[in-house]
């Protein structure tokens, strides 16, 4: 199957726009909720960019059976998520204003119970894999073409479940799983590799029998490209590892590589001054 990874140009400025969009909800959520993980979202927002605008086979029916499959093992950065699930229609903008407030379906972790478009209900890190298997297999018992995503946080790899459903994925030859690594190098003591070291990662992910892969996850151009040709791939008998190289707290040049800011809360005057370096910063890759 050929398939077309060349991305336009009026594309890479939609990504663009949509991965400042994720930006900017965020420091507006958490004026709301007066506390919440910035820099945990800003590492990812241009992998919720890449999947929902362009990668994903998604509606806005969360009852459809054949659409895509993402589950968000890092669940600290639904905050990010929620403006993403509004914007596609899966439900009203107006609840955005009730996060985190008492009685509202929006918390700090996502609930698949009570926010339509969400596949999973995090809380515990770890887990997300081994649901994000149990579905993969589920889907091909049924016959169903859709692909599951699931991103993971690094600190992630510490803990739950996430090497058990490794093996299993591979055990099962789940080719219609993806796992999405944000590899921010922190969490929230610090840095991942001071605290338990991770690395060699993607021999790890190898090694359990998985195809591995790594790009920059701030290049919209090469992110979407790689993912859309790993979901495409039909004939890979495996699970794929996507180990997206990102900067936590990208965007807000003073909460890059700062682990404080995995949880905090920015003054209505420092939330001004992020709005406009975000509105004035084009990222475009850069991991290094």
């Amino acid at each position: 199957m050929t398939v077309n990874t060349d991305i336009s140009a009026e594309q890479i400025d939609r990504l663009e726009d949509r991965a400042r969009f994720v930006r900017l909800e965020t420091i507006r959520l958490i004026e709301i909720a007066k506390v919440g993980h910035y820099s945990s979202v800003f590492s990812c927002a241009e992998i919720f960019a890449s999947l929902y605008y362009d990668v994903m086979k998604i509606s806005d029916d969360p009852n459809w059976p054949l659409r895509d499959r993402f589950l968000m093992g890092k669940g600290h950065a639904a905050v990010g998520l929620f403006p993403i699930l509004a914007d596609k229609g899966y439900f009203p903008e107006e609840w955005l204003d009730s996060y985190t407030r008492l009685g509202s379906p929006l918390g700090d972790h996502p609930d698949m119970r009570k926010v339509p478009g969400v596949d999973f209900s995090s809380g515990s890190i770890g887990h997300a894999l081994s649901n994000g298997v149990g579905m993969a297999l589920g889907g091909r018992m049924r016959d169903l073409d859709f692909t599951v995503f699931v991103m993971l946080g690094d600190g992630e790899m510490q803990e739950g479940q996430v090497w058990e459903a490794a093996i299993s994925a591979a055990s099962h030859k789940l080719s219609n799983v993806v796992a999405i690594i944000d590899r921010n190098g922190y969490q929230l003591d610090g840095k991942v590799d001071d605290v338990m070291a991770i690395e060699p990662l993607a021999e790890k992910w190898r090694a359990f029998g998985w195809e591995v892969h790594e790009v920059d996850g701030h290049d919209v151009v090469a992110l979407t490209s790689m993912l859309r040709r790993v979901k495409a791939d039909k004939n890979r008998d495996k699970p794929c590892c996507v180990i997206a190289k990102t900067v936590k707290g990208r965007g807000v040049d003073y909460m890059e590589t700062e682990p404080g800011w995995h949880l905090g809360y920015l003054s209505p005057e420092d939330s001004e001054k992020a709005r406009q370096t975000i509105l004035n910063t084009r990222i475009s890759g850069g991991t290094q």
